[in-house]
């Protein structure tokens, strides 16, 4: 059987600070059995799975109640009953990410839509082993990371506050500090994160999970990649001869753009040979290093609605007629062409200041063209249903 790492049992258990955990692939103790490939390949074919999601958490707001949760496995439901104010953050990262998620592909055929009161929110899209759900899979897990040490350092949380290991003395290119301030406790948001989101892939172990588990990593560990480091000077007419500092997270945007370029550079992998971990799918390209994302099958196209794969095709999408990008209409639309509305639209324009202190603007009429992408013929639209 395939055996990746076990997870601690408590997301208490120190971990060394800056430990680099993205895309270490999972290994067995001692030798493991050999798989044949075929044997590997019927594994990957019987392992979708379309039920519900601890992502759901965000659909819930201030109504989580751990039992009433679908589809948490017992160590995730035993983590939200202990950490119910964790949960709280959970949940409201979860709409973070997924906003995020939206904003960066909201040029593109598939643009990461939720399906409402659907408890696996993506709908049957995650089934497939693609590189859209080794993106979801990341930024969910980035945004628990941000979100539980984001409302760490806001005092939010009983079980942690700002980072206890930024004290004392140290030194930068600059430079001697003195830390000072609150440092976002990112150690604690990514212990949790770990604890808590990989715990349903533990539980599994088949190679989708194997999957889920290495694009876990990236996720968390990219957040930690941008905390930068903000100081304050202290002397003589702002000499800084002294300087107090602190870690903090960048904005969640950069996250999100880092994690969009590696969907575009993402690695298709297979199994390898004794089921341990991944070799690339093809031999003419690199290998998946640690911070690659990685999948297993190719994506449909998202033209059209195709209830079996989870697309919800492009038919109404707005686009953009002089494009030649993914978000112009030929790309968007797939060819099918695309209808033009005229639609009046009102703004604030002409904006100043008065004194003191309110900013009064007109409302300004300007009429645009909206160019929206026709339905497929029904016979095509039928094939796909």
């Amino acid at each position: 059987m395939l055996s990746p790492n076990r997870l601690e049992a408590s997301p208490g258990i120190a971990v060394a600070p800056g430990r680099a955990e993205c895309g270490a692939f999972p290994r067995t103790a001692g030798a493991a059995p050999r798989i044949s490939l075929p044997f590997v390949l019927i594994l990957l074919a019987l392992t979708p799975r379309a039920d519900s999601s601890w992502w759901y958490i965000g659909a819930l707001g201030a109504r989580v109640i751990c039992d009433n949760i679908p589809g948490l496995v017992n160590k995730q439901r035993q983590l939200c009953q202990r950490y119910p104010d964790i949960m709280q953050s959970v949940g409201e990262g979860a709409k973070e990410w997924i906003r995020e998620c939206q904003y960066q592909f909201r040029h593109h055929r598939w643009n990461c839509s939720t399906l409402d009161r659907d408890h696996t929110v993506f709908g049957r899209v995650m089934l497939r082993s693609s590189r859209e759900a080794a993106f979801v899979y990341a930024i969910s897990s980035a945004g628990v990371v941000y979100a539980i040490t984001r409302a760490c350092s806001q005092g939010e949380l009983k079980a942690c506050g700002c980072d206890p290991l930024k004290r004392g003395r140290a030194k930068d290119e600059r430079g001697e500090f003195d830390w000072g301030g609150c440092s976002d406790n990112i150690n604690y948001g990514i212990r949790f994160a770990k604890a808590f989101v990989d715990a349903k892939e533990k539980k599994v172990k088949d190679a989708r999970a194997l999957m889920n588990l290495h694009n876990n990593r990236c996720g968390r560990m990219a957040v930690k990649r941008f905390l930068k480091l903000e100081c304050k000077c202290h002397g003589v007419s702002g000499s800084c001869t002294l300087r107090t500092c602190w870690l903090a997270m960048s904005d969640f945007r950069k996250t999100g753009d880092y994690l969009r370029r590696k969907y575009n550079g993402a690695i298709q992998v297979i199994m390898n040979q004794d089921g341990t971990g991944f070799t690339v799918a093809n031999k003419n390209f690199r290998k998946p290093t640690k911070t690659d994302l990685v999948y297993f099958e190719n994506s449909p196209d998202y033209c059209v609605m195709d209830k079996s794969a989870g697309s919800l095709g492009t038919a109404g999408r707005v686009c953009n007629k002089i494009s030649r990008g993914t978000d112009g209409c030929e790309v968007m639309c797939c060819g099918r062409g695309y209808d033009t509305t005229r639609v009046t639209r009102v703004t604030k324009c002409e904006c100043k200041f008065h004194w003191c202190c309110a900013v009064r603007c007109k409302e300004c009429e300007d009429t645009v063209d909206v160019h929206t992408c026709k339905a497929p013929k029904r016979a095509e639209w039928l094939d796909q249903t």
